[in-house]
């Protein structure tokens, strides 16, 4: 959805996980590298998550609120089972006075 022509975050990324995946078929039998690789994935996720995708995150309560459904609706976030995800919903959807009781 990108309005100036430019490549979606999909169709940039589809070559590097490629690239990702043959480096890993490549290490097959080889756990050193394979959980460097592991390693290095998780810090890369984290400096994500911490960084560009927090400081997306909506401010707006009920824009928020959209991104956690669209998120429940489409898997979840990686590392937070879906259960988990619904009642973090359920929470944000309470009145302020509900959570208050």
């Amino acid at each position: 959805m990108q309005s100036d022509g430019s490549k979606s975050i999909k169709e940039t990324l589809q070559p590097v996980l490629k690239t990702l995946r043959d480096l890993s078929e490549v290490h097959r039998g080889d756990p050193e590298s394979l959980l460097m690789l592991l390693r290095d994935l998780e810090a890369l996720h984290r400096d994500i998550q911490d960084g560009a995708f927090r400081e997306s995150l909506p401010e707006d309560r009920q824009k928020l609120f959209g991104l956690l459904k669209t998120m429940e609706r489409s898997g979840g976030w990686p590392y937070i089972p879906r259960l988990q995800l619904r009642t973090f919903i359920d929470l944000l959807e309470q009145g302020p006075a509900d959570m208050a009781a």
